[in-house]
């Protein structure tokens, strides 16, 4: 057993190519072979301790599962399975986690969550919790996994760094939110970021989109010691983590800020693959650098222009559609996109991702008319009710806007705009923004002294997390709004919704006639506030 769990540990420190080479020489080793057959013989004889780290050195070695040594210390360790006691549990249950599913595998494991449940409540080493948490993975029963997330919070007041870690990760193994446990970790890992290396932080990142979990104050500590230290990174590595921010939909404004000085200073690192990233990550989190917004957006256009004669259908459209939701048109990739487009070259071929593609496509042909500069606010714009039913979540407003106007004739519902824009209610106003006007009084002719409010009832998804700064898609459609003369109010669905009655009529009172409820000069993208 100490001999092969020093083999073990000196081969699991080698590098990749390292471990392929000295492993085939620890395989035609004679001594090596003596040391498998000794091992099958006396494996009935063995210590608890040496029978599980026997095993567990044996399979991370690499010896095949389906031989006769791997699959008579199985059968062993499910004989002696009462006799582990919690260490040794633990080990088994690392092993086990990295075999394929076979008869002797399933028998184990079956008997192995048995013992966990019945051991849990004598077990105090959170590291040997976090170890079982990870192992019995996500088809473990629920009630399991609670009992194990309870054993954990008992011992979280000795929670150190490495194991905080360690349990973050070991919930998404067992695919389970525990948000007291994460908090607990969260913070933790807020006071020792500076010694969590790159992998780490990554890995966590990604945890929290796993999890579903969404921590503000983890999210800035991480992205602070990034920023503090983005001169010691490498730029792919910052692109990695901008791309788990844009993942979790945070917005990392001083890292992003730096980075874009990194991309116009030397955009030569962009490689086709980074510059998507890039291009996916400033669209969807709706951010443009201060001061340099031209030279940003010039330095992306003309990294993309390189890559146009080697550039997929797909991943041009993806291209053209970020810089145009940022509220850049990018001509000469636009061309190119159109030709294909009208050339039919399967730009929206009749895949999954088909009824997506022609969501973009749509996108990109609205910005090339709004967003030009020869592009002036239509007098007047044709509307039309989508259905006079209004939506479950849109009653209490409906209910709310009726009691405040006195009559719904005084607001439309559910409108449908050129361009396939939707507004959940319209009500239109005097130029002094004193009084509402009735529709039918303001229908059917062009008025430039009416003013036009368009009522969005958003989701929180739809703002950057932790803030009230619209993501791409919605600081895009406000843009558009704008352009059509609309005066646009953004309302947290969620929030509405949570309020009372009256408080849900006074709301709406305060955005319809407060002077500081919207602003009549055009809002832009570049409102990164």
């Amino acid at each position: 057993t100490n001999s092969l769990t020093t083999v073990w540990r000196l081969f699991k420190n080698l590098s990749e190519d390292q471990q392929r080479y000295e492993k085939q020489l620890i395989f035609e080793h004679p001594a090596f072979v003596k040391l498998c057959q000794q091992l099958l013989r006396d494996s009935r004889r063995m210590t608890r301790g040496d029978l599980v780290f026997s095993l567990h050195a044996v399979v991370n070695l690499g010896v095949p599962q389906n031989t006769l040594l791997v699959q008579t210390l199985v059968r062993v360790c499910q004989e002696k399975l009462n006799q582990l006691d919690n260490r040794c549990i633990s080990v088994l249950a690392t092993t086990l986690a990295g075999l394929d599913k076979d008869k002797n595998v399933s028998a184990l494991q079956a008997g192995l969550q048995l013992l966990v449940e019945q051991r849990i409540p004598s077990i105090r080493d959170i590291f040997i919790l976090q170890n079982l948490m990870k192992c019995i993975g996500k088809d473990a029963p629920v009630f399991l996994k609670k009992k194990l997330e309870m054993a954990v919070l008992k011992e979280i007041d000795h929670l150190t760094f490495p194991n905080a870690l360690r349990v973050f990760l070991a919930l998404v193994a067992m695919n389970y939110c525990s948000i007291p446990i994460l908090n607990a970790c969260s913070k933790k890992i807020q006071e020792n970021v500076h010694d969590a290396p790159f992998r780490q932080l990554i890995l966590i990142l990604q945890a929290c989109h796993t999890l579903q979990y969404r921590n503000v104050k983890l999210f800035s500590a991480l992205a602070d010691y990034v920023n503090s230290t983005a001169c010691l990174w490498d730029k792919r590595q910052i692109i990695l983590f901008l791309s788990a921010f844009e993942t979790l939909g945070f917005q990392p404004s001083e890292l992003m800020g730096i980075f874009a000085e990194k991309v116009t200073e030397d955009p030569e690192f962009l490689d086709l693959k980074n510059l998507l990233i890039v291009l996916r990550v400033y669209s969807r989190l709706n951010y443009v650098p201060r001061g340099q917004k031209h030279l940003f957006f010039e330095t992306l256009h003309s990294c993309l222009n390189k890559y146009l004669p080697q550039i997929s259908n797909t991943e041009l459209l993806k291209a053209v559609y970020s810089l145009c939701i940022l509220g850049y048109l990018p001509h000469h990739a636009l061309d190119e996109l159109l030709q294909k487009d009208s050339r039919d070259e399967h730009l929206l071929s009749d895949d999954l991702y088909k009824e997506q593609k022609e969501m973009m496509l749509r996108c990109v042909k609205a910005c090339m008319e709004l967003d030009s500069p020869s592009f002036t606010k239509p007098a007047f714009v044709l509307t039309e009710n989508f259905s006079s039913l209004v939506s479950l979540n849109l009653r209490k407003a409906r209910e709310a806007l009726i009691e405040l106007l006195g009559d719904e004739n005084m607001f439309r519902q559910n409108v449908q705009l050129p361009y396939k824009y939707h507004i959940d209610f319209e009500i239109r106003m005097d130029s002094d923004r004193q009084k509402v006007l009735p529709i039918a009084a303001t229908d059917d002719h062009a008025d430039s002294s009416v003013q036009r409010l368009a009522f969005l009832f958003v989701p929180l998804s739809a703002f950057c997390v932790g803030t009230t700064h619209p993501q791409g898609k919605l600081a895009m459609k406000k843009r558009h709004l704008n352009k059509l003369g609309y005066h646009v109010i953004l309302v947290l669905n969620k929030k509405f919704q949570e309020m009372t009655k009256e408080d849900a009529v006074e709301f709406l009172k305060g955005k319809i006639y407060s002077e500081n409820a919207f602003p009549f000069s055009e809002v832009t993208v570049q409102d990164n506030n």
